[in-house]
């Protein structure tokens, strides 16, 4: 592989993960700026620590370490589709597909059968789930909109009002 290559060959985080999780939310894969400080959703227009911090009162301006104990404490893991793919610059459209290499979903879920809903973080991870990933066990699915600063069309209170749908699955 050529240095240009390892340049673009983007390599996702272990999930934040606590131990009766019920709700598994799941991104695409993390762009230039979560690889460059190692922390999920770092761009700082990114939207979904605010959103989280709405729905759980997990606060989007802690250190990063308290804020993945928050919602740990709050029943959610926090994952991506893939493993590693392909992708120059940090939109999701640039992944390569046939690089894609997709995380063990199933194996997350067998052993956490707490885990009663598959919140995507985006049409994006939604597609990819579906093309990589073939359910080992019925699991609820929604698909809420995407917190990136790329999907800047839709509002911020209009994420939140769908986001605030994932609620009902907290035990």
């Amino acid at each position: 592989m050529s240095d240009l290559s390892a340049s673009h060959h983007s390599v996702g985080f272990p999930p934040i993960l606590g131990e009766h999780p019920d709700i598994l939310i799941l991104g695409s894969l993390p762009g230039i700026a979560s690889i460059t400080q190692q922390q999920y959703y770092a761009h700082r227009q990114n939207a979904f620590w605010r959103v989280l911090e709405a729905l759980f009162q997990i606060p989007a301006n802690a250190d990063y370490a308290t804020r993945c104990e928050q919602a740990k404490a709050a029943k959610l893991a926090i994952w991506d589709v893939c493993h590693s793919a392909y992708r120059p610059g940090s939109l999701d459209s640039a992944i390569t597909q046939n690089t894609v290499v997709a995380n063990d979903i199933n194996g997350l879920l067998k052993e956490h059968p707490s885990l009663k809903l598959v919140a995507f973080n985006g049409n994006a991870a939604a597609s990819l789930f579906k093309k990589h990933i073939q359910l080992s066990r019925p699991v609820a699915t929604v698909i809420l909109p995407s917190t990136s600063p790329a999907n800047a069309g839709i509002p911020y209170a209009t994420k939140l009002e769908k986001w605030s749908q994932i609620l009902a699955f907290r035990d």
